[in-house]
């Protein structure tokens, strides 16, 4: 066994010996491993759970691309809003311009099919227009549900597009000599005499295991979704419930910080307004089925439908429910504390529909990364379980009964709403007159809604090589970060901006590691 030193500090022996290894088996450290051993290192990958492809492999599968690196910085650089340096941005916008290439790349190790098209970004920032996607369409005699029945995605009419994608990365690192290491949590981080990260501590089925790393270490293992503890030293609103991959605990971020890691983007986190699952053994809320963005300044898709509003638990409608990015920051308007009643007075709020309405929306999309979970997408089986989120009041006295509410207040905000229909002008919250539609026919039905986190941003500061920065701004040696532990995005998000960050993170800490020294 290896014999450690004071501080954490590694001596002598070791269990095992690689040049390069990646903690966590997503997207981002997968493309790193497959870069390190590319550049001739011997690589291993950890993954803590028993299954790999964490919170990546639940995504719907489109990596934002762009055509001009600087229009695309531009973009980046407003939505940031100066949370992240411009160095960082620009080695981003200008990785994104290579993410189709190097897909090809990917796509030739089994014959997979691409789709590639242009999508603008989310907010009228300058740039908005050279962005796009690029997924994976098809490949070929690959079974999606069958080969990963634990996966449900949350857009259903794309669901194997997530997991299409990771099928070829993993087919690329099974055709190299990459070791994969699942049900094997990193727990520390171990350095040299001078300071230098040079190899892990890792639990596994026999014990723990001292690992040297002989180039350096790329953490990949994620954000902190799962972790209530760090949700509650950074944000306000309680409680907020997971979306997807329970393995997200912020392993990363501790060890990052025992060497002395600054932080950054901590508040900010990708998330939507939900359900909580009638079984409170699910893990998991709900999400919305999400409905399709809309960019501020330019015409709403006059063919989105969206048959409810949200109240408070004083029956007041509080926002607007359909943001220019639902399923980005439609959850802060509910972060409102009430010190008068030491409460959160929007969480939960109300989804309320009508008897017009009922039924015309499919309102859940359950989504997981889960081996002890399966849901298979159907009309039944969604109209199942929405019928056991979903409750009936016959009136608006038994709905105002039925929130505990007053029933002079509920009157007046459904009023209120259905005149904004007629007039076509939601003047309270600014929602898109085409989405607008009237709650007024009883019987009503209504569901509590909760903060919902589908990933977080926080995480250690890196800078353009993605190396490690500690409080001072200056690199921690031999140590990397990609994907979403440390994301940039700092205020607003680019809907498939943290699957581009996994790729042109990945691939950058990979080359890096693996072009440093070996340590002796």
């Amino acid at each position: 066994m290896v014999r450690v030193g004071g501080n954490g500090r590694a001596l002598d022996t070791w269990d095992a010996i690689y040049d390069v290894v990646v903690v966590g088996y997503g997207y981002a450290g997968a493309i790193a491993a497959i870069e390190a051993s590319d550049s001739g290192s011997d690589v291993l990958v950890l993954e803590k759970m028993p299954q790999p492809g964490g919170i990546s492999i639940c995504s719907g599968g489109n990596v934002r691309t762009a055509e001009d690196a600087e229009l695309a910085f531009a973009y980046l650089k407003e939505t940031c809003a100066g949370t992240t340096p411009d160095d960082v941005l620009q080695a981003l916008a200008e990785g994104m311009t290579e993410v189709v290439g190097y897909f090809e790349r990917l796509a030739s190790v089994n014959g997979a099919k691409l789709d590639s098209r242009l999508a603008a970004g989310n907010y009228p920032f300058p740039g908005l227009d050279t962005f796009g996607y690029v997924s994976i369409g098809e490949v070929p005699g690959f079974d999606a549900a069958a080969s990963y029945p634990h996966v449900s995605s949350y857009l259903p009419a794309h669901r194997a597009a997530g997991i299409r994608l990771f099928k070829v990365i993993e087919d690329n690192i099974a055709q190299r000599d990459i070791s994969v290491w699942l049900e094997s949590p990193a727990l520390r981080l171990l350095t040299g005499p001078d300071e230098e990260v040079c190899g892990l501590v890792v639990g596994t089925k026999h014990g723990e295991l001292r690992v040297k790393a002989r180039q350096g270490v790329v953490l990949a293992s994620g954000g902190f979704e799962a972790s209530a503890e760090i949700q509650h030293q950074h944000w306000q609103e309680k409680p907020v419930l997971l979306a997807a991959f329970r393995g997200s605990t912020g392993d990363g971020i501790r060890m990052a910080q025992e060497l002395g890691a600054d932080l950054w983007h901590m508040w900010n986190y990708h998330g939507t307004y939900g359900f909580k699952h009638p079984d409170p053994d699910y893990p998991y809320g709900i999400r919305l089925k999400r409905l399709p963005d809309w960019i501020p300044g330019r015409p709403p898709r006059s063919d989105v439908k969206m048959p409810w509003i949200l109240v408070d638990q004083k029956g007041r409608r509080f926002m607007n429910e359909y943001p220019p990015y639902l399923q980005d920051t439609a959850y802060r308007p509910m972060a409102l504390y009430d010190p008068m009643t030491q409460s959160y007075p929007r969480i939960p709020a109300y989804l309320l529909i009508d008897q017009e309405a009922h039924g015309t929306f499919p309102l859940c999309s359950p989504t997981f990364n889960d081996r002890e979970l399966s849901f298979e997408y159907s009309p039944e089986s969604l109209k199942d379980l929405e019928d056991r989120i979903v409750r009936r009041a016959n009136s608006l006295a038994d709905l105002a009964a039925k929130l505990g509410v007053e029933e002079a207040i509920l009157g007046e905000t459904l009023n209120r709403w259905n005149a904004s229909c007629e007039a076509a002008e939601d003047v309270d919250f600014g929602r898109p007159p085409p989405s607008m539609m009237k709650v007024a026919t009883p019987p009503f039905y209504y569901a509590e809604v909760w903060p919902i986190c589908s990933n977080t941003h926080g995480g250690p500061v890196h800078n353009a090589r993605q190396q490690v920065l500690n409080a001072f701004k200056e690199p921690i040696p031999r140590l990397y970060a990609a994907g979403e532990l440390g994301g940039v995005f700092g205020h607003l998000y680019l809907a498939g901006g943290n699957m581009a960050e996994c790729f042109v993170g990945g691939w950058t800490a990979g080359r890096e590691a693996a072009g440093l020294e070996p340590l002796q």
